[in-house]
């Protein structure tokens, strides 16, 4: 990988009274209910990089996306709550553009005063961020790099994504690494280059298929993988046992088969789940071995044997990364998997990463402390793509 430039090296060259457009991921879940912010923490891990930009006396300039909007407005995923968030954290108003590169948007950043903040609306309220259309794309890269003098991106869940604003236009504008990017990148270059060994990586969630490529690029690399979540029961079947009614992927069964033949005994899998009548969180559980599913009930977590047996492992590790929760974590009755696993890699003496997603979110729901893991990535599917040894566009992007 080449050598980034980094917002130090931008911040020297001098940003006062100069505008510098942001591509910050501020894709925050939203209360469906009240609109309200669930968990800001993607907002608190930019503010590094918005806090020596304003203290430099630079016209700021964010923009970021929000859910999934089809390319038009949708009052559902505004960036307006974010922009509240933002000034509280700020500590000073941060000044919302009611559209994207319109008429709002350019008032907006046109009355941006030295030290200020602007945020634009959700950026893929307009189809040209995400179009695979290069001249789409490129066009609405046009306006948005008409906002800026030069561009900092601090947006790594994004950066795996070839979008107008983190692909065109640093290809507009001189561009840099934010903080979080540089950081995110050198944590995971570690585990790309060599490890301290034992290195155990430990993957949940719902999908093989999700994980499939990671799990192929990790297996000659890593000493032991930890293997939990809804994928566990394809796996589980590939063993040739009863898994109920709990999610299965059918047609990778036999994959799944393959790669414990060619793991080596580096593959763990549960011994023990916590099995349910139905997908609630009220529903009557139990705990039962995995030779002992009942066809008609589904499994929702990791047993206790299970959690003891992933943390002896860890408990030897040098180097951890965990990308994925162990069971249904957001229901009180299974969350106990997630949860010590949690807490065994924070006890291990390890350099330890948490891989963004559900894993980040699950940190926070549980109430852990964040301090006691080495590091906690702000993109899942970014991290995922960077450890299987992709060419992320935005990265790539920042290199040209």
């Amino acid at each position: 990988m080449s050598a980034l430039r980094t917002l130090d090296d931008l911040l020297a060259e001098g940003v006062s009274g100069r505008r510098v457009l942001v591509r910050a991921d501020l894709n925050v879940p939203l209360d469906k209910q009240t609109g309200a912010i669930t968990d800001d923490g993607r907002i608190r891990a930019v503010l590094p990089t918005l806090g020596a930009l304003v203290e430099a006396g630079a016209k700021v300039v964010v923009c970021s996306h929000l859910g999934r909007p089809k390319g038009a407005p949708d009052p559902q995923f505004s960036l307006s709550p974010v922009a509240g968030r933002l000034g509280e954290l700020l500590g000073a108003p941060v000044h919302f553009a009611t559209d994207t590169v319109g008429e709002s948007a350019r008032s907006t950043v046109a009355d941006l005063a030295d030290g200020q903040v602007a945020l634009l609306e959700n950026l893929r309220f307009n189809a040209g961020e995400t179009s695979k259309d290069e001249a789409e794309r490129g066009a609405f890269a046009d306006q948005l790099a008409a906002f800026g003098d030069a561009y900092v991106d601090d947006a790594f869940g994004a950066v795996h994504r070839k979008h107008a604003s983190v692909f065109d236009v640093p290809a507009r504008l001189p561009h840099v690494a934010g903080r979080l990017v540089l950081r995110e990148v050198e944590v995971l270059s570690k585990l790309t280059g060599d490890p301290e060994r034992p290195y155990v990586v430990v993957l949940g969630g719902s999908k093989v298929s999700d994980k499939l490529a990671v799990i192929e690029a990790l297996l000659p690399t890593v000493d032991r993988l930890l293997i939990g979540g809804g994928m566990c029961f394809t796996f589980l079947k590939a063993q040739g046992l009863e898994v109920g009614t709990s999610l299965l992927e059918k047609d990778m069964v036999d994959t799944c088969r393959n790669l414990l033949e060619r793991a080596n005994g580096k593959i763990l899998l549960p011994v023990d789940v916590v099995v349910a009548d139905a997908f609630a969180p009220d529903a009557a559980h139990d705990t039962v071995r995995v030779d002992g599913i009942p066809s008609h009930r589904l499994g929702l977590d990791v047993g206790p044997e299970t959690v003891a047996g992933f943390s002896a492992a860890l408990s030897q590790a040098k180097t951890i990364f965990w990308n994925g929760p162990m069971g249904v974590f957001e229901m009180p009755a299974f969350a106990a998997g997630t949860r010590g696993i949690a807490e065994a890699i924070t006890k291990a003496d390890a350099f330890s990463v948490v891989g963004g997603g559900d894993s980040a979110a699950a940190v926070r729901a549980l109430g852990l402390d964040e301090s006691s893991f080495g590091h906690i990535s702000t993109g899942g599917g970014a991290s995922l793509e960077y450890l299987e040894g992709k060419t992320l566009p935005g990265i790539a992007a920042l290199e040209n």
